[in-house]
């Protein structure tokens, strides 16, 4: 009897849902719901054949903003989701008419963080930004990278714009694509030039000791001349 009144119970149970579900399904079949997220599962399952699959739905009492949450993957997780295609044996092409993009976008992103540091690439996990970001952080050393990547993510702007800016306040020790002058090497003159100016020099010391040892006597004669030229013009007679 025990027994027989659980059985009882179950099935009155199990009748009571069932008509509360049925009661219920014209309120779900008559509702709609705005999409906010999953325009590419639905693609998948049209592909497959399939017309119903199970969804979150967020009612407006839930959150003042529409579309408050969504579940994307990260640039990073995109990145690492296309290396692992590419390591199983996909092709880039293919992966290009899959997404609906050119092969240049694929190539850039499956070289996203190529040139990026480990630590810098784990702080980017969790953030969406494009690859024009990676472009600038390549050109920094490590320890610059990590410390842009914090100031970009303190600022909640992870741009192409703010990376550019960071990299041109970097200092030029800092940067990877900075190479430091070169000292500048002697000029070197050809070996008939300075024979040439060696035998210019040795004439110019000649006509110098020559010069030099004829000035006393030539000094002399010409304050002698000087005198007698004086005495000669102050000459009454010979002003006359």
């Amino acid at each position: 009897m025990a027994g027989l009144a659980i059985e009882e119970m179950l099935e009155l149970w199990a009748s009571s849902l069932r008509d509360v579900k049925e009661r219920l399904r014209p309120l779900f079949r008559q509702e709609r719901v705005a999409r906010s997220a999953g325009a590419l599962r639905v693609l998948a399952l049209k592909e497959l054949g399939q017309d119903v699959a199970p969804c979150l739905i967020a009612k407006d009492f839930e959150t003042y903003t529409y579309n408050y949450r969504i579940n994307r993957l990260s640039t990073v997780e995109e990145h690492y989701m296309l290396r692992r295609a590419i390591d199983k044996g996909a092709s880039k092409d293919r992966l290009a008419r899959a997404f609906n993009v050119n092969l240049s976008t694929i190539n850039r992103r499956i070289n996203l963080l190529h040139g990026i540091c480990p630590h810098a690439t784990e702080l980017l996990n969790d953030h969406q930004f494009t690859p024009d970001v990676p472009r600038h952080l390549r050109k920094m050393k490590a320890a610059r990278q990590i410390e842009a990547v914090e100031l970009m993510i303190a600022a909640n702007s992870i741009t192409a714009a703010h990376a550019d800016a960071l990299l041109k306040a970097t200092p030029p020790e800092q940067r990877t694509d900075y190479t430091p002058p070169k000292p500048e090497e002697p000029k070197r003159y050809p070996l008939a030039q300075i024979v040439r100016l060696e035998r210019e020099m040795n004439t110019m010391q000649e006509k110098y000791k020559a010069a030099e040892n004829s000035y006393g006597s030539e000094l002399l004669n010409l304050v002698v001349a000087k005198g007698y030229l004086t005495k000669l013009v102050g000459n009454e007679a010979v002003q006359s």
